[in-house]
């Protein structure tokens, strides 16, 4: 069932709180409100919603989202935090460490800044690499500040604190605080307080410096805008978005995973609710479109998943961070160097996992593994590169190999395969179970879905759809045989048909160019409304193409074949007469199911997101 509900937050009398949230609309009895918990399902402070129940007694298990079911618990906990004085200087630990010696996981947390006082700021790990006898000691003496690094903060800022990160508020600053459901602190330093015991409170100094990362601190702020919000802050407990509005927008709440809304500032109707500023609301998962009507600033909350995508060329390595709607959050390339053999290609890619994870303030454990497309005769099952003509190798374990440098689970397929699988998932296939991908380049590569699932054949060799006979006894093609789709259809076929006519035609217009060196796959294209030759060209190629289309519909039935190159951007020029041959020579023609012609639209998206792709389908 769709459901939109407030929720009303547990309340926080800490010493060091002030009283700001209750022009937030917060209230309690209590003489400060340092900080209000308004998403959470931990034991120490339960939030509850408008109808008196807690979230899962709300919501039930459907109703959050199966992007859950991985956690023993509710994953994540939302807090408003109101320091009127310094926070005491602590430590989260890692989940390891925390589940080895507390019997409860650690906790990593990001901060988005409400307002700040003039010269409030927070201070975030160290300042150059430490060590830990000299931070004990300036700890011991009162100078452990002077080894952090100092940030002065203003509104709409966000800071992101990985576990092991030494942290600290400072007095004067509002902020809401997304992070995992963990109350696990290690009070390193406290300013000598005391608390309502009359006694200092108690520190953890021991077991803070076991789980303290000393190396210097840089500040990463993530900033991946995707179409109507920003993504701020990503993990695979919680995924924080920023959004604004001046008058009514519509949103869509889609996934696996429930949606929390928080109102930082404004008012105005959440699907014909009132907010004001400090208000919280909880979409159920798939709720769908839903509309925000006001002027306000919020901060979208939900749980995605989220895969690293790699797509291994002959001259470069583009890899991306990709969630489970697609969305690329952050891309990245480097050089492949193929030159300097495969050891030297695997560490690149494992660098390039790496430095794209920092750079997303994750890390590894946040990501379900390394999806690749790797063009040759791909072993996807074991992971081998059998054969790779453009990066010149023979088995190669590149799977394997790239798992122990990252530790990471690593799943590969031949990249045009990858490509298919992206643009069934995420481009013009996405409304269709079952698709096939041409693409028209140097050759014909291709792709094969069916039941939104990859078909690559036997040892992962398919599917070599350019090396069908289509003209018995024709050109010859690079793989031996002669009369190939390929030898007909692929944007090199189409110049070298160009160029035949070009020499056997003096007077064709298509000379106005200049010379054969200038030809390319729209030279004909460009010309056939005016030269007669050029048309014969254009005519052939469309001709061949359908007859290749033709053939594949009626062995697969697929929903749509999606084709890719650049000879596509010739749009209804290419598209139309060929989907009136490829209608013509359809098995049992208007009498079986249809076959749409359609170009893809990821372009060179598509084997990032294929890659990634390859990870989802096993989730």
């Amino acid at each position: 069932m769709k459901k939109v509900v407030k929720l009303l937050p547990s309340c926080k009398d800490y010493i060091w709180g002030g009283n700001k949230l209750r022009e937030y609309g917060k209230h309690s009895d209590a003489d400060r409100i340092a900080e209000t918990w308004e998403v959470s399902m931990h034991p120490s402070g339960l939030s509850l919603t408008e109808n008196g129940n807690t979230i899962i007694d709300e919501f039930g298990k459907e109703g959050l989202g199966k992007n859950l079911d991985d956690f023993e618990f509710f994953p994540l906990l939302i807090k408003f935090i109101d320091s009127a004085d310094n926070l005491s200087v602590q430590v989260h630990p890692s989940d390891d460490y925390a589940l080895k010696n507390e019997g409860e996981y650690g906790k990593t947390e990001m901060w988005h800044i409400i307002d700040a006082e003039d010269g409030a700021g927070i201070y975030l790990g160290f300042k150059e690499d430490a060590y830990k006898a000299d931070f004990l000691a300036a700890v011991e003496n009162g100078t452990a500040l002077d080894m952090l690094k100092f940030y002065p903060v203003k509104k709409g800022e966000t800071y992101f604190i990985k576990s092991g990160t030494v942290h600290a508020i400072g007095k004067g600053v509002t902020l809401c605080e997304i992070q995992q459901n963990s109350n696990l602190t290690y009070r390193i330093y406290d300013y000598k307080r005391k608390g309502a015991d009359g006694k200092e409170r108690e520190l953890h100094l021991d077991k803070a410096l076991q789980v303290i990362n000393f190396k210097a601190f840089d500040n990463y702020s993530l900033n991946a805008n995707l179409d109507d919000k920003t993504l701020i802050g990503a993990s695979k407990y919680f995924s924080t978005y920023y959004a604004s509005i001046s008058g009514l927008k519509a949103y869509d709440a889609v996934g696996e995973s429930f949606t929390a809304v928080i109102f930082l500032s404004g008012e105005g109707t959440i699907e014909g609710k009132k907010f004001s500023r400090g208000d919280t609301y909880l979409l159920s998962a798939g709720y769908g479109k839903f509309e925000i009507d006001g002027k306000a600033e919020f901060l979208f909350v939900t749980v995605r998943k989220y895969y690293v995508g790699i797509d291994l060329g002959g001259t470069f390595i583009k890899g991306g961070i990709v969630d489970d709607l697609g969305n690329i959050i952050l891309s990245q390339k480097v050089p492949t160097e193929s030159g300097n053999g495969p050891q030297k290609v695997i560490e690149n890619i494992a660098n390039l996992t790496l430095k794209l994870l920092g750079d997303a303030n994750m890390n590894t454990s946040d990501v379900a593994g390394i999806g690749m497309g790797v063009p040759g005769m791909i072993d996807s099952k074991n992971g081998v590169v059998i054969f790779s003509n453009n990066l010149r190798w023979k088995d190669v374990h590149i799977s394997e190999e790239v798992s122990k440098l990252t530790g990471l689970k690593v799943k590969i397929a031949n990249d045009a395969n990858v490509a298919a699988l992206g643009e069934s998932m995420f481009g013009v296939g996405n409304s269709y179970d079952d698709c096939i991908l041409l693409t028209l380049g140097t050759g014909v590569g291709g792709g094969i879905i069916v039941g939104n699932k990859l078909v690559e054949g036997n040892k992962s060799a398919g599917a070599e759809l350019g090396h069908m006979v289509i003209v018995d006894g024709g050109e010859q093609c690079t793989c031996g045989r002669k009369g190939c789709f390929e030898a007909y259809c692929s944007a090199t076929a189409l110049i070298r048909d160009t160029k035949r006519a070009m020499n056997e035609h003096k007077d064709s217009k298509m000379w106005e160019i200049g010379d054969l060196d200038k030809v390319d796959g729209a030279t004909a294209f460009t010309y056939a409304k005016t030269d007669k030759y050029a048309k014969s060209v254009v005519d052939n190629y469309i001709e061949k193409l359908g007859c290749g289309i033709a053939n594949i519909a009626n062995i697969f039935r697929p929903h749509v074949v999606m084709l890719g190159g650049g000879v596509c951007a010739q749009g209804d020029n290419l598209i139309k007469p060929l989907q009136k041959i490829v209608d013509r020579e359809i098995f049992a023609g208007n009498l079986g199911p249809a076959c749409p012609i359609m170009v893809t639209k990821l372009g060179n998206r598509a084997g990032t997101l294929g890659a990634a792709a390859l990870l989802m389908s096993n989730d």
